[in-house]
């Protein structure tokens, strides 16, 4: 798996490097790669978003520091900022037998053992895709498949400064409570030992072994 750790990187210079590594994998020229990253604020709009899930006007963002881009992911609105550690999985799907709700499953199990790390207990919530601490989500996710090969990805909330700007938007188009690493564990952490867990959860090989037993 060819990993890139892009740091805290404007979320349009991480959409074209996810592209580069789409294009080597679907040319199979990698087998997988795996995006890590952090963002400067933004605001991204996916494909499934509803008429307000944006509370202020891209204007009023602006004047905050905040950027507004529109995804080609699946899901509504979401926020990223340099207290979240962000994943881009660029995966061929053949590994869950071309089964997207296979893939997102996983995704959630990933982020699942990341959390459980840390001691934090957390969760799938019915009928949604994400993950939640109780009835508080702490990581948001949404995909897209082109070529049968992922991109975008999964973003765990890591600092509680974050969650102010959660309270500009309705997460995923719903008014979800959102919750942060540092909230549940009433202490810092550090980006490095969360994005370190997080390669280990979503190592491809660690991908491959779960789908062949089907272990999420």
């Amino acid at each position: 798996m060819h990993l890139i750790d892009l740091g805290l990187v404007d979320y349009r210079m991480a959409l074209e490097e996810q592209r580069r590594a789409h294009a080597k994998v679907a040319a199979r020229e990698l087998s997988a790669a795996l995006i890590v990253c952090s963002h400067y604020p933004v605001i991204t709009i996916g494909r499934s978003a509803k008429p307000g899930s944006l509370l202020l006007t891209k204007r009023e963002y602006a004047g905050r520091g905040i950027g507004v881009i529109e995804a080609d992911r699946g899901g509504d609105v979401t926020y990223h900022g340099p207290g979240q550690v962000t994943a881009y999985p660029i995966f061929p799907m053949a590994a869950f037998g071309y089964d997207l709700h296979a893939y997102l499953r996983w995704l959630e199990s990933a982020v699942i053992s990341v959390l459980d790390e840390q001691g934090i207990t957390a969760c799938r919530m019915a009928g949604s895709t994400g993950v939640w601490v109780a009835e508080r989500k702490i990581a948001s996710i949404g995909i897209a498949v082109k070529r049968w090969v992922s991109f975008h990805g999964v973003s765990i909330v890591m600092k509680q400064s974050e969650l102010e700007n959660f309270s500009l938007i309705r997460p995923c188009g719903s008014n979800t409570p959102m919750t942060s690493i540092e909230t549940e564990l009433r202490r810092s952490v550090s980006r490095r030992s969360i994005t370190s867990s997080l390669i280990r959860s979503l190592s491809y090989d660690h991908c491959q072994a779960a789908a062949s037993g089907r272990g999420y």
